[in-house]
C-alpha cells in the first residue's frame, strides 16, 4: 500500500505548497473507517481509496479532489456519516464525498428506464462539481486494473459497463489516456483471445522489423533540430483495443493495418506547431484526407492539436500529433485541466475550458427529451461520438458528431430548415442526404415549400436534435398512418399468441411502458421507435415468443401491403437487423435495399415507389445469403479451416468461387447463409482473427441490381 508519505511526495512534485497536514488527517481518518476491511484480492480495503488518489495526483488535482478520493467510500462502506465528514474536513469536501457515493450507487448497465434516469443524475452531479466524477473514472480505473479477484460473470459487467459508459466518458472529457486504458483492460476481459491475438502479431512484427519507433523517433528529431525547432517527440503503439476497433470499422486483418504507431511532437509555441508540420511534409509524404487541425478548431473539451499521418520508413504509416506543452496538458488531463496545478499555485492554461460551460454544451442537445428512450438515445449519440468540423456557405463553422449527414447539418442550423430539407450540395456538388460529412467540407441546405419530415429521416439522421425534431414532427403529422401501421403490427405480433391487441391491451401496455395511453403506443409501434415484442412482453411477458422461435421469411418484413410480395436486392444483399428501404417494382412486389445502398441514388426522382419497410423483431432463419470477399493464403487445409469456422457458427455455404489464384494466396467469392447482421459480424471477426486469412469484406456491388428494379 502507497504510504501517505509517500502519497504526499506525488501531490508535491505538483503543487509544494498543498495542505500536508489536511492530506495526513483524510488518510488517517480513511484508514481507521475501513480498518478491518479486504478487498476480493486480500488486500486491505483502503489500498484501493489510496491508489484511487495516486491515480488523482496524475492529473495535477487539487487537495479537496484527493482527500475526496480518500474518503470517497467511507459514508457508503463504513460508519462514518456525511455529518461527520463535514465536521472534520468541511462542507465542500463532503460534497464531494456524498456525490461520489450516489454516483457510486446509480446503476448505469441496468434497463433502459432506469439508466435514462440515472443518466440524468450523473448528469447532475457533473453540473454541480465535476471532480465529482474524475473521483468516479479513477476509482473504475484502478477497480478495472485490479478486476482479476473478481467472479468472472462480476467482471463481464463491469467491463461491459467500462466500455459502454466510463471511457466513453473519460474519452469526452478530453482524457484519452484514461479511456485508452479502460478500453484495453475491458478489452482483455470481455474477448482475451483477440487481445492476445493482437499482442502475438505485435510481437512478430517488432521482431521482422526491429525497434521503428525508436527510429522514426531519431528521424524527426533530428530533422526538426536541422530547421532550428526545439521540440519534443515521443512515439507509442497504439493499444490493442485501438487496434482491433481499427480491424473492424475497416474490414482489415492486421497485415494491411498501417498507422498502428503514434507520434507526439511538444513544441514551444502555436507557430511552431505549424512550422513542425511543414518540416514533417516536406521529409516524409503526407497520406491525403487524414490532416485534421484542432489548433484553429478546438474540440469542445478544449483539445487543441494538429492530426496528420505520414508515409514512414519502408512506406508504413503512422500518425503524427503536434502541440505546444500547454495544449498537450489539455490532452492528457481534459476538462481537469481546469484544477490542476503546477508549482503549487493553480495552472493558468488558457486552453482549459470552463467545466460548468462545457457540461452545459454536452447536454443543451438532450435536455428537452422527456421520453426516457429517446433522451438516453441522445445522451450516447451526443456524449460519446467524436467531431467533424464543417462550414455554411457563408463560412461559418457547424460542429457535428462523426456520420453526421446534410440533414444534420440542416437541424443544426434550425429546425425550420431542417423540417423544409429537399437536398444538399456538398462543396457545390449535389448529394444524397445520408452521405456522411467529412471535415472542411462546405454545406448548401436546399429547401422547398410545402416539404414536412419523412418518416425515412430517421434512419438518416445522426444526432440527437435531428432525430428529436423529426419524430416530434412525424407524430403531429403522421400520427393516424402510424397508428393504422402500429395496429397491424402488433395485431401480426399477438395473433401467433391468440391473442388480440385491444384498446384495453394497450392501455396496460401504455401503463407499464411509461406512455400516456394506447395511441401513444401505437404511434411508437408504427414509426418503429419501438419494437413490437416489447408490447407484447409488457402485457404477456409469459406468453412472449421464445428467443429461439424462428420468423417465417415470408413475414420477415414488415411495411408491405397485404398480399405484396418483397425480394431482396443483390446489389446489397440487406440482412435483418439492418436498416432497409423497399423500392416498389410492378409484378414483383417490393426490392428491398440497406438504406445506404448507392443503387437508391437511381430512385431519387421517383418517390412515389419508396417503402418505408422494416425488418420483423426476433430470431430469423439463417436463409439470407451474403457473398463475402476472402482472400486466404495458399498453404495446405487453409480452406477447410475456413469452412469450418464458418460451419461452427452455424452458417451454410451455398456458393464458392475462385476469382484469383497466385502463387501465395487465392481470392475466392463465397455465399454464406446467414440469420442477420450480427450473424454476420460474428463470422466476419472469427475469419479476420484466422492468421491465413489476408482480408474479409462483404461483397456490394450496386450493377448485381436485380432485373426489373432498374
Amino acid at each position: 500500500m502507497i504510504s501517505v508519505d509517500d502519497l504526499l511526495a506525488l501531490v508535491r512534485t505538483y503543487n509544494p505548497r498543498t495542505n500536508d497536514a489536511l492530506i495526513r488527517k483524510a488518510y488517517a481518518y480513511g484508514e481507521a473507517m475501513h480498518d478491518g476491511q479486504m478487498r476480493q484480492s486480500g488486500e486491505p480495503y483502503f489500498t484501493h481509496p489510496v491508489a484511487v488518489a495516486a491515480i488523482l495526483t496524475q492529473q495535477h488535482l487539487d487537495d479537496a479532489t484527493l482527500v475526496t478520493a480518500l474518503l470517497h467510500d467511507t459514508i457508503e462502506d463504513t460508519r462514518s456519516t456525511y455529518g461527520e465528514v463535514a465536521q472534520e474536513f468541511g462542507a465542500e469536501i463532503a460534497e464531494l464525498v456524498d456525490g461520489v457515493t450516489k454516483l457510486t450507487n446509480l446503476q448505469l448497465s441496468s434497463s433502459e428506464t432506469k439508466q435514462a434516469e440515472n443518466f440524468r443524475k450523473l448528469f447532475f452531479a457533473m453540473s454541480r462539481d465535476m471532480r465529482v466524477i474524475l473521483v468516479k473514472l479513477a476509482d473504475r480505473l484502478h477497480n478495472m486494473r485490479t478486476i482479476r479477484a473478481m467472479r468472472s460473470e462480476k467482471q463481464a459487467q463491469k467491463a461491459r459497463e467500462t466500455m459502454e459508459i466510463y471511457a466513453p466518458l473519460a474519452g469526452r472529457m478530453g482524457m484519452q489516456w484514461m479511456r485508452e486504458e479502460l478500453e484495453d483492460l475491458s478489452f482483455r476481459v470481455l474477448n482475451p483471445e483477440a487481445r492476445n491475438s493482437i499482442i502475438r502479431r505485435f510481437i512478430n512484427l517488432q521482431r521482422d522489423t526491429g525497434d521503428v519507433m525508436q527510429k522514426i523517433t531519431g528521424d524527426m528529431r533530428a530533422e526538426l533540430e536541422t530547421a532550428g525547432i526545439e521540440a519534443e517527440v515521443f512515439g507509442r503503439a497504439k493499444k490493442p483495443y485501438s487496434i482491433w476497433r481499427k480491424m473492424e470499422e475497416k474490414g482489415l486483418a492486421f497485415s494491411r493495418l498501417s498507422d498502428i504507431y503514434g507520434f507526439r511532437v511538444i513544441t514551444r509555441s502555436e507557430r511552431d506547431c505549424y512550422q513542425a508540420l511543414g518540416v514533417i511534409h516536406r521529409r516524409w509524404a503526407a497520406v491525403p484526407g487524414r490532416f485534421k487541425d484542432y489548433i484553429s478548431q478546438p474540440k469542445s473539451n478544449g483539445y487543441r492539436s494538429i492530426h496528420t499521418t505520414v508515409s514512414g520508413r519502408d512506406g508504413k504509416r503512422v500518425e503524427v500529433q503536434i502541440r505546444t506543452s500547454q495544449m498537450h496538458d489539455v490532452a492528457e488531463s481534459g476538462v481537469a485541466a481546469h484544477w490542476s496545478y503546477r508549482d503549487g499555485v493553480r495552472s493558468e492554461n488558457p486552453f482549459a475550458v470552463d467545466p460548468v460551460r462545457w457540461i452545459a454544451q454536452l447536454t443543451e442537445s438532450f435536455d428537452a427529451e422527456e421520453d426516457h428512450e429517446e433522451f438516453l438515445e441522445a445522451v450516447k449519440l451526443e456524449m460519446y461520438s467524436d467531431q467533424v468540423f464543417c462550414f455554411t456557405p457563408k463560412g461559418d463553422v457547424v460542429k457535428l458528431p462523426r456520420g453526421a449527414t446534410p440533414l444534420d447539418f440542416a437541424y443544426a442550423i434550425h429546425t425550420r430548415i431542417g423540417a423544409a430539407c429537399v437536398g444538399a450540395k456538398v462543396d457545390g456538388i449535389r448529394v444524397p442526404l445520408w452521405t456522411r460529412i467529412k471535415n472542411g467540407q462546405s454545406v448548401q441546405v436546399i429547401t422547398a415549400d410545402g416539404q414536412v419530415p419523412q418518416a425515412t429521416w430517421l434512419d438518416i439522421a445522426t444526432t440527437g436534435k435531428a432525430k428529436a425534431a423529426i419524430r416530434k414532427a412525424l407524430r403531429e403529422v403522421d400520427a393516424e398512418k402510424f397508428a393504422k401501421l402500429g395496429r397491424e403490427v402488433l395485431r401480426a405480433a399477438f395473433e401467433p399468441l391468440g391473442k388480440k391487441p385491444t384498446d384495453k391491451v394497450l392501455n396496460s401496455a401504455a401503463r407499464t411502458l411509461r406512455l400516456k395511453d394506447a395511441e401513444a403506443v401505437l404511434g411508437r409501434v408504427g414509426s418503429g421507435e419501438m419494437p413490437a415484442s416489447e408490447v407484447v412482453r409488457a402485457v404477456y411477458p409469459d406468453l412472449a415468443p421464445d428467443a429461439r422461435d424462428e420468423i417465417e421469411t415470408k413475414r420477415a418484413v414488415i411495411g408491405l401491403d397485404p398480399g405484396q410480395a418483397f425480394e431482396r436486392a443483390a446489389c446489397c444483399q440487406p440482412l435483418p437487423g439492418e436498416r432497409i428501404v423497399g423500392i416498389a417494382v410492378r409484378g414483383r412486389g417490393a426490392v428491398v435495399h440497406a438504406i445506404d445502398c448507392e443503387t437508391l441514388e437511381r430512385y431519387d426522382d421517383q418517390p412515389s415507389r419508396w417503402l418505408d419497410l422494416h425488418w420483423q423483431d426476433g430470431r430469423h432463419p439463417a436463409t439470407y445469403a451474403v457473398t463475402l470477399n476472402i482472400v486466404i493464403g495458399n498453404d495446405a487445409g487453409v480452406l477447410g479451416r475456413v469452412c469450418t469456422l464458418i460451419g461452427e457458427r452455424k452458417a451454410n455455404i451455398s456458393d464458392l468461387q475462385f476469382v484469383d489464384r497466385k502463387p501465395d494466396f487465392f481470392r475466392l467469392m463465397m455465399s454464406v447463409e446467414l440469420r442477420d447482421a450480427a450473424h454476420l459480424h460474428g463470422i466476419v471477426s472469427a475469419l479476420e482473427a484466422e492468421d491465413h486469412v489476408a482480408e474479409v469484406s462483404r461483397l456490394r456491388d450496386p450493377e448485381r441490381v436485380l432485373s426489373g428494379a432498374a
